[in-house]
């Protein structure tokens, strides 16, 4: 497991996370958008960190999962403190989340480019 790559790209969907959130928070359109768009976001965490960290199909899924449901579980927290959803939405969402992530980390794993080596 890369953790270093994991740890950036869970901080980066985390803060798109968040700034959904917040938007959301004002704007009744983008909170009506929630699901599909915390859940994109984690299926686009997976797909980057399974591309990053050059990792194998497990670790390429495992990752996914991690950044994807990390993410998640940040920014519904968020909306939770700020009143916008449930308390219950949490373990919901993050595991909708987690799943996207993983269905990123197999898309960014099968769509990674293969290294040659010649010689």
């Amino acid at each position: 497991m890369n953790t270093k790559t994991l740890a950036r790209v869970t901080l980066v969907a985390t803060a798109a996370q968040v700034g959904m959130v917040v938007a959301g928070h004002f704007s009744p359109a983008v909170a009506g958008a929630f699901a599909l768009g915390g859940m994109g976001i984690s299926l686009v965490a997976g797909v980057f960190y399974a591309r990053l960290a050059r990792a194998g199909w497990a670790m390429s899924l495992v990752g996914g999962v991690l950044a994807g449901g990390a993410c998640a579980f940040l920014g519904i927290g968020a909306s939770v403190l700020l009143g916008d959803v449930p308390p219950s939405l949490l373990a919901f969402g993050t595991a909708g989340s987690a799943v996207a992530g993983l269905i990123g980390g197999a898309a960014g794993k099968a769509t990674a480019p293969r290294s040659t080596v010649t010689g």
